[in-house]
């Protein structure tokens, strides 16, 4: 499968079966992930692998967008560990990184045979005293992830896209 295949193929899922995930195939996941890019390579993300019975418990308390998945990846920056722009005042970029590491879980998901959503319906503040972070960290996506549950398919609206004219601009 080529890239722009897997990139159109890959869906979020909202349902998962109770199969668990593979080690290897998480593994896999995270390994990806872990080469991901980040600004100056300061690596500020964290990944918090959900999966006993009380993490799995204690974060569908949290949000109704755990999707039953066996799963959740709670990916968070560490603020102090992100590169700031001196050019100007105020631009971190720890909330960048982690949208790149999230679409490199997602795809090396959907590579492995995995479904994911990428959440962000979710209470960072009660979620990071929840589980005990701390107070310069912050989570900042969640990722259920597993097996699509039978019968599941892409929403209607997964293939809408806005055509290139609308989204690419050239100066």
């Amino acid at each position: 499968m080529t890239f722009m295949e897997l990139a159109e193929a890959r869906y979020s899922v909202r349902k998962f079966s109770d199969k668990p995930v593979e080690k290897e195939k998480l593994d896999a996941v995270l390994e990806a992930a872990r080469v991901a890019p980040t600004a100056h390579n300061f690596q500020p993300f964290r990944i918090y692998v959900l999966k006993s019975s009380e993490a799995i418990a204690k974060i569908r308390k949290l949000t109704p967008c755990a999707f039953n998945a066996p799963v959740v990846l709670m990916v968070t920056v560490a603020e102090e560990e992100q590169w700031t722009n001196d050019l100007e005042k105020g631009f971190a970029a720890g909330q960048v990184d982690v949208g790149i590491i999230g679409t490199h879980l997602m795809l090396e998901a959907a590579e492995q045979g995995l479904g994911s959503c990428w959440v962000a319906h979710f209470p960072p503040r009660s979620t990071a005293e929840a589980f005990g972070l701390s107070r310069h960290e912050t989570p900042i996506m969640l990722l259920p992830l597993g097996y699509p549950a039978d019968g599941v398919v892409p929403s209607p609206s997964h293939a809408l896209r806005k055509s290139l004219g609308e989204l690419v601009k050239e100066f």
